[in-house]
């Protein structure tokens, strides 16, 4: 049965088990979802993140005291003919851009899943549910950390406070929630996890990362160093989501080496025919 023929269960009963089947499909996704590491992953030592946060800290302070009032200079030279288009491009790099779309693919998913449905059918749907779900939190779980973390830096964003780029005025204030970028963190962190869902995406997805970073600057919406910040929140939490999901056997494994490694996935050519209804060569 394919997934445009008729419906599992027909009619008016068809209808009723929707609210239930969707619950049940839900409910085993979370299970999973939470469920005890199969293998441990490669979480990072204290030491370790110790290291890496000042290392960053470092680079991010660097950055500012180099970088920011000279990049908040140049912008404001730019012509309106290439700021205008770079302002529309801006917008894709909002999390909703990402969130709206996997979520309703993984609403859909839920409502199809059916035992009723071939083995095939059904290994396909959950196999890419499953990746769905891990570009769905990669990209959500560090926008939500940066949404809150810059609140609590406070840092001005560009010309709030003239060229002074060291002001910090921590609260809930848009005009001061500067760093790290909320744009670079979601369209580095989508970049991270789609590159590693879709290998061949990956030229793609990071030429877009690198567009909306250099967009943030060109608009004078950030600095520099609050790019970079951003980016690599984006980039860590992706690799923790990826973590998660491989110590649990989810789209991803952990490798005797300790490495991470993405399991085989359904092919283009695999989903076009589950959803065609045709047999796959």
């Amino acid at each position: 049965m394919s997934l445009t023929g008729p419906w599992p269960v027909g009619g008016l009963a068809g209808l009723a088990a929707l609210p239930a089947r969707f619950a049940g499909n839900v409910a085993t996704g979370l299970a999973r979802l939470i469920r005890l590491e199969r293998r441990p992953a490669p979480w990072p030592s204290p030491g370790r993140w110790l290291v890496c946060t000042l290392l960053v800290v470092a680079s991010v302070i660097v950055v500012m005291a180099t970088w920011d009032a000279k990049a908040v200079a140049w912008a404001q030279t730019l012509p309106n003919w290439f700021i205008d288009p770079v302002n529309e491009f801006t917008d894709f790099g909002k999390a909703v851009w990402w969130l709206v779309p996997f979520g309703m693919a993984l609403l859909v998913i839920a409502i199809l899943a059916h035992p009723g449905l071939p083995l095939a059918t059904r290994a396909v749907l959950a196999s890419l549910s499953v990746r769905l779900g891990y570009i769905f939190l990669a990209v959500a779980l560090p926008g939500i950390f940066a949404t809150v973390i810059k609140r609590l830096i406070g840092r001005a964003r560009p010309l709030v406070e003239g060229t002074d780029v060291f002001v910090f005025s921590p609260g809930w204030r848009v005009e001061y929630a500067s760093l790290p970028s909320g744009h670079a963190t979601t369209a580095f962190a989508a970049a991270m996890a789609v590159g590693l869902v879709w290998p061949r995406l990956r030229p793609w997805v990071w030429a877009y990362a690198l567009g909306i970073g250099f967009s943030r600057v060109a608009l004078t919406s950030h600095h520099p160093s609050d790019v970079l910040a951003g980016a690599v929140v984006g980039i860590l939490g992706a690799v923790l989501v990826q973590n998660w999901f491989a110590a649990r056997g989810l789209g991803f494994t952990v490798m005797p080496d300790g490495s991470v490694r993405a399991l085989p996935g359904p092919s283009w050519r695999r989903m076009k025919a589950v959803a065609t209804g045709r047999r796959a060569p």
